[in-house]
């Protein structure tokens, strides 16, 4: 091997050092693009640069740890650029509805229709959840509030990933902590597993009632999935006839 300058050496540890934290980091966004590539400049944001950003934001003296109401949360996110989504987003998509909401529905993410409208669950399978929250419970779509867990659309509709919900998770948490709904209904895997910190299958946690930080949460299936799925939308209008029949207790 030949022998390097101290320059060059430092240069090759810095550069396997970049290279462990894009695989080990849990948070943030590490994008590199390649300088040679026409019209384009290399871009590197450090792994802790960006777990600091997280840090602080939600630190005691932080802007979304001390946010007082939905419109300081939004403004302290800003122009999210926390994990790697953010790079293909049209909108970012903060959430929708009453802030003083008693039901909250929680889901996934943003798809193509959100993305561009910057609102959650306004597609094909926002309508059928505009259909259950209208027609099956009897309330208009702004009695409620409407979220995602993470804030950007994944490629191509993808599952997101660890890092996603990771850097989303502490908003949508200080979202229900600012709203303090009665009752959450989570729609599908994603959703239902991030709020309850399990990896038990949505089919075997649906249906039965759950506690989030003191607040009662039934999980069910998400509407995409009953429009591919119509056969199961029976198995959600029995979750939704519980959460119901709650919601006419708690108001008793």
């Amino acid at each position: 091997m030949s022998d390097l300058s101290d320059t060059e050496e430092l240069l090759l540890l810095t550069s396997s050092l970049c290279r462990h934290l894009q695989r080990r980091a849990q948070v943030g966004t590490r994008v590199a693009r390649d300088n040679r590539s026409e019209g384009k400049a290399a871009t590197v944001k450090s792994a802790g640069s960006i777990a600091s950003s997280s840090a602080e934001s939600f630190s005691q003296g932080g802007p979304s740890f001390g946010a007082r109401n939905l419109e300081e949360l939004r403004a302290a996110i800003g122009d999210c650029r926390r994990c790697k989504l953010c790079s293909g987003r049209t909108h970012l998509v903060f959430g929708v509805g009453n802030p003083r909401a008693n039901l909250m529905f929680v889901g996934e993410g943003p798809g193509r229709d959100e993305d561009l409208q910057g609102e959650p669950f306004v597609g094909r399978a926002g309508q059928l959840l505009t259909d259950i929250i209208t027609k099956g419970i009897g309330l208009k779509r702004e009695d409620v509030y409407i979220a995602n867990v993470v804030k950007c659309r994944p490629p191509d509709n993808r599952n997101p990933e660890p890092d996603e919900v990771g850097a989303c998770e502490p908003f949508l948490k200080k979202q229900i902590e600012l709203i303090s709904p009665e009752i959450i209904v989570a729609l599908g895997k994603f959703a239902v597993q991030t709020l309850l910190q399990t990896k038990m299958p949505i089919t075997k946690l649906r249906g039965n009632w759950h506690t989030y930080q003191g607040i009662k949460l039934m999980p069910t299936f998400h509407p995409a999935y009953l429009l591919r799925n119509p056969a199961d939308k029976k198995l959600v209008w029995e979750d939704i006839k519980k959460v119901i029949k709650e919601m006419r207790r708690e108001d008793s």
